[in-house]
């Protein structure tokens, strides 16, 4: 499975490196705009690669009590970051871009350490709450989903780079929206997946069992955010 989806991510960017220079040659935004589907399934397929905090947030749902909403508000606050990070960078300074590429296509070691430090936060009050007792309220979804959006998207990167070069920020910015929205439909499927799961195993627990359960859920997320986002701060 891994090896196609790496040939696919290949295929990527050879079609995204092709499309945004026959804009770049034409200004031609209907052409563009044609091609915008296509940018939603690059996203969508590019999200299913290794990354994109899926663990991270398939971890917090199944320890939270959030809903399916709320859960789909996570993804967005997930992706949104995710993608835009990107933007900023690309942006704000192409040589922060080269200073990320020097350690490898897509990363940004400062912000992926930022980023895995306040998810080793989150899981450590996840530990917290499972421990102190049953709660009423859940808070900070969103700020999750934020935490773990951090580390900017590596496709997205690449498609705002070489539009700059080409002189078309504009047509990056369109691609990576187009994209953006591709990575959410991907991750709110795993969100509602999670959420379902979760739901069924709660009902057939149900009453002090369901408290019981829940709370060793928590903590099980909790110490699996920790340990993963532990294990990639300490490296190989």
């Amino acid at each position: 499975m891994l090896p196609y989806l790496v040939q696919i991510q290949a295929d990527l960017h050879a079609n995204l490196t092709g499309y945004l220079k026959t804009f770049s040659e034409s200004g031609d935004w209907s052409a563009l705009a044609s091609v915008l589907p296509m940018g939603i399934v690059f996203g969508a397929v590019h999200a299913l690669t290794p990354g994109h905090s899926k663990m991270v947030l398939s971890a917090y749902l199944a320890g939270s009590r959030i809903g399916w909403l709320k859960s789909l508000g996570v993804t967005t606050a997930l992706a949104f970051t995710h993608v835009m990070m990107a933007v900023v960078i690309v942006s704000a300074s192409l040589p922060l871009v080269k200073f990320a590429f020097g350690r490898g296509a897509g990363e940004a070691p400062l912000l992926e350490n930022v980023s895995r430090g306040l998810l080793v936060a989150v899981g450590l009050w996840m530990l917290w709450r499972a421990a102190r007792g049953p709660h009423r309220h859940e808070h900070g979804g969103a700020l999750v989903g934020m935490l773990a959006g951090l580390v900017p998207c590596p496709l997205t990167l690449f498609a705002m780079t070489f539009a700059v070069v080409r002189g078309v920020p504009e047509a990056g910015l369109v691609f990576a929206l187009a994209m953006m929205v591709g990575v959410a439909l991907t991750l709110s499927a795993i969100a509602l997946a999670t959420v379902f799961l979760r739901e069924r195993a709660t009902a057939i627990l149900g009453g002090v069992g369901w408290v019981t359960a829940g709370r060793a859920i928590e903590a099980l997320a909790g110490a699996t955010l920790v340990l993963v986002a532990m294990s990639e701060l300490i490296g190989p």
